[in-house]
């Protein structure tokens, strides 16, 4: 893999000591890798900047992006790097901890090696990360036998005995997605209080043959390195073979923020507000992937990434022609006459 070290090139990295990109995208997963793929075969100076901290790291594989159904997340990003660097895109493993606009109207970023770049715009693919439910054998078995998504795991573990962890009374909707998959489910409420159930909730799960199991969960229990039952606190136990949980999602956001960009709330946390290209309420900042919202699998992350590295392109090309034609529709500046040397 090449990484470009292009020393100041660029538009106002001449003397800072900087490297100078024309876009430096930050986050290296389906979202980053697309949009430098993009600006890469555009011939644009791009730099990936790539923490190697993808959120489906636990996972086997990933499903539903058409021709790579069920390649494992690992060679997705493996075969993406390959791709990026074929068109001359840098890609370095570092973090990406400051970002600050600069008097040209670029970015500077700075790296936790100690290294700042200059990107005329940037791109922020940075996703999200997964809270999981404090629960012993959670962790340990997530991506496994402990899913989140049915659409990325459910094919594959049809007709099982479900569980889903209740965290919220939201929890319900995930109970009644997953009862697609399976016909023997069952909602523990764990914290959530029957009484926090509205009656609709419990007639749509009755009406799935979703069984609704009160009290608070202690455990999932684990035989044989298999998921075989989940332990009330009561010690009851239930044999389950597939436990679904929702884990809270909190959004990589830290740069965006430091850059002034507009969030919304929303349930699953705070993310920007773009337009339809990924561009953010800051000029040359972009978002996409899990860090633009909350529910983009990896093929919509990609798509997104795609939308914003063509509209990056478009961005820089008519601003490079724009001032190409200020420049030369600006009025000579006549020579001041030197005075003679005696």
């Amino acid at each position: 893999m090449t990484e470009r070290t292009d020393r100041t090139e660029g538009p106002g990295a001449q003397g800072r000591g900087t490297e100078g990109y024309e876009v430096v995208v930050v986050g290296g997963g389906a979202a980053g890798l697309s949009a430098a793929l993009v600006l890469g075969r555009a011939r644009r100076r791009t730099l990936v900047v790539d923490a190697g901290e993808p959120r489906n790291a636990p996972a086997a594989h990933m499903q539903g992006f058409l021709t790579r159904d069920g390649m494992s997340p690992a060679e997705f990003l493996a075969t993406g790097r390959e791709e990026i660097a074929r068109y001359g895109v840098g890609l370095v493993r570092d973090r990406a901890v400051d970002a600050a606009r600069n008097v040209d109207g670029g970015f500077d970023v700075t790296l936790a090696s100690g290294r700042t770049v200059h990107a005329r715009h940037l791109v922020v693919a940075t996703g999200l990360r997964d809270e999981l439910p404090t629960l012993p054998g959670v962790a340990e078995r997530f991506g496994e036998d402990v899913l989140h998504c049915p659409y990325c795991h459910g094919w594959e573990v049809r007709d099982q005995a479900f569980g889903v962890l209740a965290t919220t009374p939201m929890s319900v909707h995930q109970a009644l997605m997953v009862s697609q998959w399976s016909k023997d489910v069952r909602l523990f409420l764990h914290q959530v209080a029957e009484d926090e159930l509205s009656d609709t909730d419990l007639r749509r799960l009755a009406a799935a043959g979703v069984g609704v199991v009160p009290g608070e969960v202690a455990e999932v229990v684990v035989e044989d390195g298999r998921l075989t039952g989940v332990r009330l606190a009561d010690g009851t136990t239930h044999a389950r073979q597939v436990l679904f949980v929702a884990p809270r999602a909190v959004p990589r956001n830290e740069l965006l923020l430091r850059l002034g960009a507009e969030l919304r709330e929303t349930p699953f946390g705070a993310y920007p507000v773009i337009d339809e290209r990924g561009l953010t309420t800051v000029a040359g900042l972009w978002a996409a992937g899990n860090a633009s919202g909350f529910a983009e699998q990896v093929v919509n992350a990609a798509s997104r990434g795609y939308r914003a590295g063509a509209a990056i392109n478009g961005e820089l090309l008519f601003a490079d022609l724009d001032a190409a034609i200020e420049a030369a529709d600006a009025p000579e500046v006549p020579e001041t006459p030197q005075p003679a040397k005696a």
